[in-house]
């Protein structure tokens, strides 16, 4: 085997031993000066594109991962995933596509009130976040997704989601829809938007309800709307 250059050996090594993705600023840190680090990290993505290992960019950061068709393989060695409902799976692609969104917006998308529990396991499971506060009476929570999000769902950016024609490529949009139904630029942007407020550096980010929510019911509680 040719000779791997120490600079090349270096970044495979980090992202080797990393528990998380690493940004090129880390990775050239820790190189020689003068270090290409992009060249480097195409390098490596190029030579592991065939193995069962890939380099992949997730989040604006970079890290090695299964490769995507080996992937069932290992699943059945890893402990069985919690799967979120139907609630959760809805209440997540809307913060998705739509954020920042208060939980009332959540509501009128979806048709039918939302259970403080759906959010609370996505808050849990590190893929929403909370943002800041809406300029509106009540001043409701608004909802973001994390880097978490992205790296679990291998996406680089927000904007990596699907859009419409995906979707019903995919069949998870009846091509029948209709002609006016569009699918918004998600945008995770973290700067507060112009209607949006700071939260109090005193709010409990961990699983704190609204003031205005109503006691949690059950997951199987969500109800339609008015």
């Amino acid at each position: 085997m040719p000779h791997r250059p120490t600079a090349l050996r270096l970044v495979e090594a980090m992202l080797f031993a990393a528990g998380e993705p690493l940004d090129e600023a880390t990775l050239m840190a820790r190189l020689p000066e003068g270090a290409d680090v992009r060249a480097l990290l195409a390098e490596l993505a190029a030579d592991y594109a065939p193995r069962g290992v890939n380099l992949v960019r997730v989040a604006g950061k970079w890290m090695l991962r299964t490769a995507p068709d080996l992937g069932f393989l290992l699943a059945r060695d890893k402990p069985e995933p919690r799967r979120l409902s139907r609630a959760a799976l809805e209440t997540l692609a809307i913060i998705a596509y739509h954020q920042p969104a208060t939980r009332a917006e959540i509501e009128e998308i979806r048709g039918v009130s939302t259970n403080k529990g759906t959010l609370d396991v996505l808050l849990a499971a590190g893929w929403v976040r909370l943002r800041g506060r809406r300029r509106s009476p009540g001043r409701p929570v608004t909802y973001g997704t994390t880097e978490t999000f992205l790296v679990h769902f291998g996406l680089d950016t927000i904007r990596d989601l699907p859009g419409l024609d995906e979707l019903r490529g995919t069949g998870l949009i009846d091509a029948r829809v209709s002609a006016g139904l569009t699918v918004p630029l998600p945008n995770d942007d973290a700067a507060l938007q112009d209607d949006e407020d700071p939260l109090e550096s005193d709010f409990d980010l961990s699983l704190a309800p609204e003031p205005d929510s109503e006691p949690e019911r059950e997951e199987g509680g969500d109800e339609p709307g008015g």
